[in-house]
């Protein structure tokens, strides 16, 4: 049997209810706890202002880097399965929600269109809470041809906190 081949992969981890960055510590840490998935790096935590829907509570926001063997649709299911599992409901497009963990980028997908996954995520350019915390893990990847640290600065983050959560704060089981 042939091997599979490891990409990179880039992940956006956001929510808005509950204790989101202890949710969002134990979303990362049951990806690294995969055979087929390893954390690289992960983003500080940042605070952000609601994106899309913006009468609701700010988000808490971090990104991560992976390496994995699964294909783009597999791990879109094993991220999703881990939404459920840690009590994501979606009944609200943009609404407020425990966890939301979105697929940004798979290393040489250049553009994949599927129902359930649009690779480099569609609206990436748009949104500061993504591309803030994503530049300081992976300035140089091109999203649509350009570098993450030219488009970060075409958004408005001046709203964006950075929160003072240690380095390694999604092992940290005491958040």
């Amino acid at each position: 049997m042939k091997a599979r081949e490891v990409h990179k992969a880039w992940l956006c981890l956001g929510g808005n209810i509950g204790n989101v960055v202890q949710t969002m510590a134990q979303a990362l840490q049951l990806l690294d706890e995969r055979q087929d998935v390893r954390v690289i790096a992960v983003s500080p935590v940042f605070r952000t202002p609601p994106w899309g829907k913006t009468d609701q509570d700010w988000f808490y926001n971090a990104c991560a880097e992976i390496s994995t063997i699964l294909t783009p649709p597999e791990l879109l299911d094993v991220t999703q399965t881990i939404e459920r599992r840690l009590k994501r409901v979606r009944s609200e497009r943009w609404g407020p929600r425990t966890i939301d963990i979105d697929m940004l980028a798979y290393e040489h997908v250049f553009a994949l269109e599927m129902p359930d996954l649009i690779l480099p995520h569609p609206r990436i350019e748009q949104r500061a809470f993504v591309l803030v915390p994503l530049e300081t893990i992976a300035p140089n990847i091109k999203i649509r041809g350009e570098l993450v640290s030219d488009l970060v600065q075409k958004v408005d983050s001046s709203e964006i906190q950075r929160m003072s959560y240690g380095h390694r704060w999604w092992q940290d089981t005491a958040l």
